[in-house]
């Protein structure tokens, strides 16, 4: 999370958007999608809403994403 943080938000929102695509496209994991976890997470502290995947609840297991977001931020 870390590096997230230290990202500046327009380059936050660039990242979140090619993530995006690629989903779309289907080539990322499963595991991608808990990254995006963590740069919703990032970007909601700085007051940005980014909108989640619409199968995002559907893949991701919420406590374990809350789980990997504290993990990250320790």
């Amino acid at each position: 999370m870390d590096f997230y943080e230290k990202l500046p938000s327009d380059f936050l929102i660039t990242f979140y958007d090619e993530i995006m695509k690629n989903i779309e496209r289907g080539l990322l994991t499963k595991n991608m999608y808990y990254e995006l976890g963590l740069l919703i997470s990032v970007a909601r502290q700085r007051g940005i809403t980014l909108e989640q995947p619409c199968d995002f609840e559907q893949i991701v297991d919420q406590k374990d994403l809350a789980d990997f977001i504290q993990f990250a931020q320790n």
